[in-house]
């Protein structure tokens, strides 16, 4: 049967080729090129092998196997569909089963070999789909961890200070697939357990979660902080200011000094902590080397009083500074009664004598004294 049937070999596979291109979309122009050359080849060889298989020649030394999962890596590197491929391959079988079908009746062959026939041809379908199935798989894994280093190296050189030149970053985005925006957002991430999940976020997002410090950049906080939220199963995150992309190392700093602070529980803990609803605070806590010299030169009055007299006085100097000197109502913030703030205020007077008209005293005392209270530490002990 086999010996009869090879020389319509060359038939068989011209008649699955037209099925193909007349049946799938994909396929319906010339195949030309290397593509079209390893298709053309892949059926010959499909057909050429059946033949092989009845005669028995010992498939496995021509490694029919490797040439299948071979279009499977074509496929994907030519960017082309999986499903148009395994679509060919099932009307390809339905092709040489009609063919075959009325060759054996022109033989006029026993039903039970063509019932064989039949699961042969269907199963041998399964097998070379399967491995191209394993090759294109491949293939796509193999792009996947380049890609993913490509865009690791990006993000890392988004981040150099001095920044890269927009020419360097346009084209290590283009060959990372990387749509290059005019402004991000950076957050900062800190893992709360052992195994925290990974976010699932839209591909333009840039992460670093295997640092000692992760970290990710995305182009449309609009569109991912909400997500993000949802995704933070053992997660605390913080997000820097938007900022033009050449500036994305200076919205990563505010991220982290933002998530610093709310990790000493100086900003209140949140799915995401903004920076941007934090300013005030972040600023005033920039530098403690200069708050401490800022204190130690504003507060010095205070200096020769016990640790519990420094908070009293200073916390009685911070509400007169707020409400601008009026009694009752500092009193109220303080919860006390207005003779009481009288006395302290006396006291005070005493301490700091003319500072207390002078605006940029005033000014410096307010700032030294509302960095204490954000730092819960008496007005001359700075961490």
């Amino acid at each position: 049967m086999a010996r009869r049937f090879r020389p319509h070999s060359d038939q068989l596979a011209r008649t699955i080729l037209e099925e193909i291109q007349r049946a799938v979309p994909e396929y319906a122009q010339p195949l030309e090129g290397q593509f079209g050359k390893v298709i053309t080849v892949g059926i010959e060889r499909a057909v050429l092998n059946c033949i092989d298989s009845i005669e028995g020649r010992g498939i496995a030394e021509q490694k029919w196997d490797e040439l299948f999962r071979a279009i499977g890596r074509r496929v994907y590197n030519d960017g082309r569909s999986l499903d148009s491929l395994q679509s060919a391959y099932r009307v390809g079988g339905r092709a040489a089963w009609r063919y075959i079908s009325a060759f054996g009746q022109k033989l006029r062959l026993p039903v039970s070999i063509m019932c064989v026939s039949a699961e042969a041809i269907f199963a041998f379908v399964d097998e070379i789909s399967a491995y191209s199935v394993e090759g294109y798989t491949m293939a796509q894994a193999r792009a996947a961890g380049t890609l993913e280093r490509r865009r690791q190296r990006l993000l890392e050189r988004i981040l150099t200070t001095p920044p890269s030149s927009g020419q360097t970053i346009a084209a290590m985005a283009a060959a990372a697939e990387w749509p290059v925006p005019e402004s991000v957002t950076l957050v900062a991430l800190e893992a709360c357990i052992d195994r925290p999940h990974t976010p699932a976020l839209h591909s333009d997002v840039l992460l670093d979660l295997e640092g000692t410090q992760p970290y990710l950049l995305t182009p449309d906080p609009a569109r991912d902080l909400p997500i993000l939220k949802s995704e933070l199963d053992g997660w605390r995150a913080a997000s820097g200011p938007h900022v033009p992309l050449a500036e994305a190392a200076t919205s990563l700093h505010w991220a982290r000094r933002t998530l610093d602070l709310v990790h000493r529980d100086i900003l209140p803990d949140a799915p995401i902590t903004s920076s941007g609803d934090h300013l005030a605070k972040l600023l005033l806590l920039t530098d403690e080397f200069l708050l401490r010299q800022l204190s130690t030169r504003a507060l010095a009055p205070l200096s020769g009083l016990t640790p519990k007299q420094q908070v009293r006085l200073g916390g009685t100097l911070l509400a007169w500074l707020e409400y601008r000197g009026s009694t009752p109502e500092v009193a109220e913030a303080l919860d006390i009664h207005p003779q009481t703030v009288r006395y302290r205020l006396n006291q005070l007077v005493e301490l700091f004598g003319d500072r207390l008209n002078n605006p940029e005293s005033r000014f410096e005392m307010q700032l030294s004294l509302e960095a204490h209270r954000l730092l819960n530490t008496t007005p001359l002990d700075v961490p």
